[in-house]
């Protein structure tokens, strides 16, 4: 079995920041991950609230971060977290393959997207349903695709896609687009992209191969549009599910800490989007991260 100080949970941004600071306070660190390197931020074409960069693609900004933990010699690791158990001064992670001794924890998982809950959704993903426009986009190049949402992230996919598919089709269920007005602007400006307000998805249509449609309610009027992707943004929910037999203190499955990143068990912080809190940003999370980090390195010392 592995041992170490303190295992960051989640290699998003908060949870490499985590380990960088767990890192150059000299503790034995492992940082894992269940999925690519990043997290979220990897799906965003552009970044333009980040302090230092004008502008970088999210998979970029993360590829850098990344780079500072390898360059620092932080151990990484691929793992699927099932269950964490609490024996006090010490904890067992337990991933699908193994079992990882260590003093502490920070979890740093994030959040997944949310999913429209329709039937055949999870049968179609990969083969016309997807949460990542960046990632998915080119496959539908000189296509009509259909973005849901009406926030930030789903303006932003939907330029980015109107630069590749023939049109993009914007489904959102309420009266005005929540985005920032510089986004809806670009938006607005496309001759390739039409807003439908006050519209929900209720069906997807396939050929038992792939999307082909899907049909809308629009202004209480069932429609159907004939696009062959659909790109989803709706929200997201926190990554939590492994923590269930921990006795985490958890609101709306977000994980509840202190003002020192504390959770209720003892070793055990938290950072970043998988956090109760009002302001999911990129430099919230960052400030967290490294605030978790120290907070980590007294507990440690004060349990010698």
């Amino acid at each position: 079995m592995s041992y170490f100080d303190c295992v960051v949970i989640g290699a998003g941004v908060a949870g490499m920041t985590s380990a960088i600071y767990l890192k150059r306070y000299n503790l034995n660190v492992l940082l894992l991950e269940k999925n690519s390197p990043g997290g979220q931020i990897i799906q965003t074409p552009n970044v333009e609230n980040y302090p230092g960069y004008s502008s970088i693609d999210g998979a970029s900004l993360a590829l850098n971060i990344f780079s500072q933990v390898t360059s620092l010699g932080v151990s990484y690791q691929f793992g699927n977290v099932i269950k964490i158990e609490d024996l006090e001064e010490k904890k067992i992670i337990y991933t699908e393959t193994e079992k990882i001794e260590t003093r502490s924890i920070i979890i740093a998982t994030g959040r997944k997207p949310r999913k429209l809950g329709l039937l055949k959704e999870n049968e179609l993903v990969g083969r016309g349903i997807s949460w990542c426009a960046t990632c998915d986009g080119f496959f539908y190049k000189d296509k009509c695709v259909a973005v849901v949402g009406g926030g930030n992230s789903a303006i932003e996919e939907a330029l980015f896609l109107s630069d590749i598919c023939k049109k993009v089709d914007i489904l959102y269920r309420g009266g005005e687009l929540k985005a920032d007005e510089i986004a809806q602007k670009r938006v607005l400006e496309k001759n390739n992209i039409e807003i439908h307000y006050n519209t929900e998805v209720k069906e997807l249509i396939e050929n038992g191969k792939e999307l082909v449609g899907i049909k809308i309610l629009k202004e209480k009027e069932m429609q159907r549009l004939d696009v062959q992707g659909l790109f989803i943004y709706i929200g997201y929910e926190p990554d939590t599910d492994y923590l269930e037999s921990l006795g985490l203190n958890l609101e709306d499955q977000y994980v509840v800490v202190n003002s020192k990143m504390q959770t209720n068990v003892s070793g055990i912080y938290a950072c970043g989007d998988v956090l109760k809190k009002d302001l999911y940003q990129l430099t919230t999370a960052i400030g967290e991260a490294s605030l978790a980090a120290y907070q980590v390195k007294m507990y440690l010392e004060n349990v010698k």
